[in-house]
């Protein structure tokens, strides 16, 4: 049975990925996570004290990048409240 589920799993993530519409900034986060790997890799792997540096920057990045993104996701959102709204008469 529980091969039943991971197969679901599995076949959930497959139709998932093949949506043929992407949301940029979404595309924008997997890239940078993705670009990651490597230094991790190295780093933990490895050892490598530049790869961390190279991670830590990285990190930087996506924490700068997350920001971003709950910036424009708050502004997104609150465009459809009236600006009287916030203030009661």
């Amino acid at each position: 049975m529980v091969t039943t589920l991971m197969e679901t799993n599995r076949t959930t993530e497959q139709s998932e990925s093949t949506a043929p519409a992407q949301v940029p900034r979404f595309v924008e986060l997997q890239q940078l996570v993705a670009g990651m790997q490597n230094d991790f890799e190295k780093f933990y792997r490895d050892g490598n004290k530049a790869a961390g540096t190279r991670v830590r920057n990285a990190m930087q990045e996506l924490k700068t990048l997350a920001q971003t993104i709950r910036t424009e996701v708050q502004a997104i959102k609150n465009e459809g409240k009236p600006a009287d709204e916030s203030q009661p008469d």
